[in-house]
């Protein structure tokens, strides 16, 4: 057994009273408790609330949970055929009930005798109109009219079928863990200084973590929980801090100390239309980051049409006005093509040289721009992954801009940033159309400043999106040709590129024939993810180009080129597509002038987190507000892929609910890490101790390596 204070709480379960080898196998089987610490921080998931005693005679609820004090009546054990049972009655002034037994019957009449005045807790129900109660929780009074367990709030604990048949439920649990507490309460260190708890309002760790387990009343079970998130947040963000910190000295780039005549020029008389005040706030905190000399690191999020691509191509003209080049990195061709033409159309007249690099570009062409590039002859090389190959150098780059970065992998991007002169590095701006919810946002990119343009130009029209079942398929048919016949385009997207036997849905090359015969009047093209990448370029490009009238196609036209001629979005099996990716597909109609429509078949089985999904998207069209939703049904992990998170495993913290206790640990663990960078100081060593704790158990050494 380890004796030594410091590790103490990592002693093995096994030496615990009562719990020995085989329970102590279960807890690690079952519960994933190891140590005393585990035990101690293996909270509860919900309490149940037994202090209200309700009269006997007012219990008219059949199914309602109650607790009840009053004086035992007989004991009667009929004999019988049946299934051996124990009854008496519970009477108080107001009326009684019948308790029975059908387990545990020795024990019963062993510990209670008629006369005894008790406390229980159960369920109450009804047989020929008397209220009966079996297997109630049962304790003997006390002289101060109070109960150790029946009269509580009582927690309830993660179980399994396997930690209740060994006695470990959730009142054996807790019969540990008070016996824990009990021997070896006084060994709980605190883990944060006076002055943060003083600052904070936050009471102390061990008093936290025995009113967890034993709430006097819920609010201190509030303070209990306030003070427990607060330190696992707090030590989570001390982790970004110093990875933020660690990161920009590492990290330098050449400032752009000026905003030059390109900008003004462009700004005062090229801008198609007004910036929104979002924009311009984007375009404010983006000056202020490149004006130093650690790399901008900042992602700008904006839902589908909020206007990105205005905002990265003011900031390009931020670098060219410092005598910079700037590389813009997008997923596919298609995009990459898109946002050249774009940028093409908007620069060309400045006098600026905008160029393309993609893997279908000929020979010469390509020799050509590499030649330019390397020369500084070209202001700004728009491409895809093609981009990072050796042979395409810059002469002075200064800014890069990813387009979906999560698109890309971590290793694609540094080796965009190596083509910057050493020992610098290229001020780095991300842009997603993917919204993040900003209580994820402030936790996950901790280590990069989040820009948020959330406010759509004036005058876009807001796309009707309506749920309609397969017995309506007729309907949908009709309404389509309707827009046909006014000269618009469709999209027609499925789930799967190939029937599958396991599940019953329709493969959209079985669609794509369905959609030919249908509308036999019509050119129909087709898209999904087995195609190559240039007969999927071709097809998207006949359909920009209305020589096709409808496009059939698996997700990949999530993010894909503009056609403001498409105003019908119908997607079959809607409820079996995520929340975020249904918003994004819609993203694909209304982008022109004429009012558009996506339209969410489904099947005759809908699960209900689906038609919650499908519910968010018939009633907002607020890219924020979807991925608030999707993140509250899916979960942190899910939302952003397990693996890919980065989050630890909070015990008891909820980043969904917790705002405002995660706002509060960012700033104060920000300021620690501003004032002490390695926590060095005396007056820290408690805190780099858990600090160190907090990184070992969470396995997040690479985050801070």
């Amino acid at each position: 057994m380890l004796t030594a204070e410091a590790d103490f709480w990592k002693t093995d379960i096994t030496y615990l009273k009562g719990i020995g080898p085989k329970r102590a196998e279960i807890l690690k089987v079952e519960a994933n408790i190891s140590t005393y610490e585990d035990l101690l921080y293996y909270f509860p998931r919900k309490y149940v609330d037994k202090t209200r005693v309700t009269p006997i005679g007012q219990v008219f609820q059949e199914g309602l949970a109650v607790t009840l004090i009053g004086k035992l009546g007989l004991f009667e054990m009929p004999q019988g055929k049946t299934q051996k049972r124990l009854t008496t009655t519970l009477r108080d002034k107001s009326g009684f009930i019948v308790l029975t037994w059908f387990q545990g019957l020795n024990w019963i009449v062993k510990k209670f005798k008629e006369g005894d005045e008790v406390v229980i807790y159960g369920k109450v129900t009804y047989f020929n109109g008397q209220a009966q109660m079996s297997h109630p929780e049962i304790e003997l009074l006390r002289d101060d009219n109070e109960a150790i367990n029946v009269m509580s709030i009582a927690p309830t604990y993660p179980l399994t079928e396997k930690l209740r048949l060994n006695g470990l439920d959730s009142r054996g649990l807790r019969h540990l863990i008070h016996q824990l507490l009990e021997l070896h309460g006084n060994k709980i260190t605190e883990s944060l200084p006076d002055s943060l708890l003083q600052e904070q309002h936050l009471i102390g760790r061990a008093q936290a973590l025995r009113i967890i387990h034993f709430p006097p009343n819920f609010a201190q079970l509030e303070e209990a929980k306030k003070r427990l998130k607060f330190e696992e947040l707090f030590y989570f963000e001390v982790i970004m801090a110093r990875r933020k910190q660690l990161l920009a000295s590492e990290r330098q780039a050449r400032p752009f100390l000026k905003v030059g005549d390109l900008f003004n020029d462009f700004y005062q008389h090229h801008l198609p239309f007004e910036l929104t005040n979002a924009q311009k706030r984007v375009i404010k905190e983006v000056r202020a980051d490149l004006g130093k000399n650690v790399q901008m690191n900042r992602l700008v999020q904006g839902d589908v049409g909020s206007g990105k691509t205005i905002v990265a191509i003011m900031c390009m003209l931020l670098a060219i006005d410092n005598g910079f080049q700037v590389a813009m990195m997008a997923p596919t061709e298609i995009l990459a093509e898109q946002h050249f033409q774009n940028a093409y159309r908007l620069l060309s007249p400045l006098g600026l040289q905008v160029d393309m690099i993609v893997g279908k570009i000929r020979t010469k062409t390509r020799k050509r721009v590499q030649e330019d590039l390397l020369a500084g002859r070209t202001n700004i090389l728009i491409g895809t992954h093609a981009l990072i190959e050796p042979t395409v150098q810059f002469q002075n780059l200064g800014l890069v801009i990813i387009d979906e970065q999560h698109k890309f992998g971590v290793l694609q991007r540094a080796s965009l940033w190596n083509k910057c002169p050493e020992p610098f590095v290229p001020h780095n701006l991300a842009m997603t159309a993917t919204p993040i919810p900003r209580t994820l946002a402030m936790t996950v990119y901790g280590d990069i400043e989040v820009s948020t343009i959330d406010e759509l130009p004036p005058g876009r029209k807001e796309i009707k999106t309506v749920v309609k079942s397969d017995a309506l398929r007729l309907e949908v048919f009709g309404f389509m040709e309707q827009q046909l016949q006014l000269g618009r385009q469709i999209y027609v997207v499925y789930p799967l590129v190939e029937e599958s036997q396991k599940m019953d849905l329709l493969a959209v090359e079985a669609g794509y024939e369905a959609m030919c015969r249908k509308f036999p009047n019509y050119r129909i093209g087709i898209v999904h993810g087995k195609m190559k990448p240039e007969a999927k370029e071709f097809e998207m490009m006949r359909f920009k180009n209305k020589e096709t009238h409808i496009l059939v196609a698996t997700t990949v036209i999530e993010v894909g080129v503009d056609v403001p001629n498409a105003t019908v979005m119908v997607i079959e099996n809607a409820e079996r597509f995520g929340l975020s990716q249904l918003h994004q597909l819609r993203g694909r109609v209304g982008r022109g002038g004429e009012q558009s429509y996506a339209i969410l078949m489904t099947s005759k089985n809908v699960s209900y987190p689906a038609q919650k999904r499908l519910e968010a998207m018939t009633q907002t069209a607020d890219g924020f507000i979807i991925a608030q939703v999707d993140l509250e049904l899916r979960g942190p992990g899910d939302f952003l892929g397990t693996r890919q998170s980065g989050l630890p495993d909070f015990k008891v913290a909820n980043i969904l609910t917790d705002q405002l206790i995660l706002s509060q640990a960012q700033a104060s663990a920000f300021s620690l890490i501003a004032q002490d960078p390695d926590l060095s100081q005396p007056e820290h060593a408690t805190i780099r101790k858990f600090f160190l704790d907090f990184i070992t158990k969470h396995n997040l050494q690479d985050m801070v390596a």
